[in-house]
């Protein structure tokens, strides 16, 4: 965890600036995390981060048509330097993927000092110290149980339970994980609708309000979220049918409108957890896939694993994302086995 120091840093940066602009990832703990540093401002733009998370040379045009007086870059695992030097304006960088050092970057990331592994949310939370909920949802989305779910329990009951322990039962077998879903599959589609979402998550005073779909801003969050979790479900059971290869869960489905890789591949892990999965998506000639694993250090392995190949990937130790050339996928596969066969004797 970051110091007290640390977060009234983060605080006093967020509190001293007119305009801020908020770049954050396209999954619910990114959305959480700019939810918390916006709904405590009021003031400033947000920006999501989609495809390859990483702010790089592309997006300095972008910030720059804002106008910030400063940029808060939240649970983005990259930023190149050509970024920090093409900015003008201070920039925050909040994140707890693997630390790089960027000069000109702010960086307040708990692995720097050790393997604490916070989701982004929670630091936010942190920061500002109001709307619990949503951190919560943002925490539980990452794998993570919420340090002060006591807390949540208190002040939510019926839908945080304090005696939860592990992620993944709150994730597939609670209320908070149709909350999550809502939240994370208000992230796909269109940019018009899912700006229109965020605009809505901005107003909702709680959970219930969401759950109880009485407001227009719940009704607007339901009925994308019926929708999406349509596709979800099917997609579900296609994938459980996919190719299963002793120790590893493998399936790739064709582009559509949708990308669903990363909320399915970790209910997969859970239904079937024992395996490695992998989830892929086939767009414009690249796989874009989740990778997932309960037991082995599968970055590790991805890594070594693309050497040669027209590919990136990375994330956490169990949880990682992969871009790749259709055609080297077969390759990046038996590399992958071979990695993991080699370090785990599996």
């Amino acid at each position: 965890m970051l110091t007290e120091k640390q977060f009234s840093q983060i605080k006093e940066e967020l509190d001293n600036c007119q305009n801020p602009l908020f770049f954050h990832d396209d999954d619910a703990d990114g959305l959480c995390s700019f939810l918390l540093l916006y709904r405590y401002k009021r003031e400033g733009n947000e920006l999501i981060v989609k495809a390859r998370p990483v702010l790089d040379e592309k997006f300095i045009r972008i910030a720059q048509d804002h106008n910030p007086d400063k940029i808060f870059v939240l649970d983005v695992p990259m930023i190149k330097q050509e970024f920090a030097d093409g900015c003008s304006v201070p920039i925050i960088w909040i994140d707890h993927h693997e630390p790089t050092d960027i000069e000109k970057v702010k960086s307040f990331n708990p692995r720097k000092d050790g393997d604490d592994n916070i989701s982004t949310s929670s630091l936010c939370y942190n920061v500002v110290k109001q709307d619990s909920w949503i951190a919560g949802l943002g925490t539980i989305a990452d794998w993570q149980i919420p340090t002060f779910i006591s807390e949540l329990a208190r002040d939510y009951p019926g839908i945080f339970d304090e005696k939860l322990t592990r992620p993944e039962d709150a994730l597939f077998s609670e209320k908070v994980g149709k909350l999550v879903k809502i939240i994370a599959f208000n992230l796909k589609g269109n940019m018009k609708d899912i700006k229109k979402a965020i605009g809505y998550l901005i107003t909702i005073k709680g959970p219930k309000e969401i759950l109880d779909n009485e407001t227009e801003a719940a009704r607007y969050l339901n009925k994308r979220y019926d929708k999406v979790n349509r596709i979800y479900e099917n997609l579900k059971i296609e994938a459980l049918k996919g190719q299963n290869d002793g120790l590893y869960l493998v399936h790739l489905y064709p582009t559509d409108e949708l990308s669903l890789t990363k909320e399915l591949s970790n209910e997969l892990l859970y239904l079937v957890p024992d395996k490695i999965v992998l989830l892929g998506r086939e767009k414009n000639g690249e796989i874009k896939a989740s990778l997932r694993s309960s037991k082995h250090n599968i970055r590790d392995a991805l890594q070594r694993a693309l050497v040669g190949l027209q590919g990136y990937g990375g994330g956490h130790e169990h949880a990682c994302g992969l871009n790749i050339k259709k055609e080297d996928f077969d390759k990046f596969l038996e590399n992958f086995k071979a990695e993991l066969r080699g370090r785990f004797f599996c």
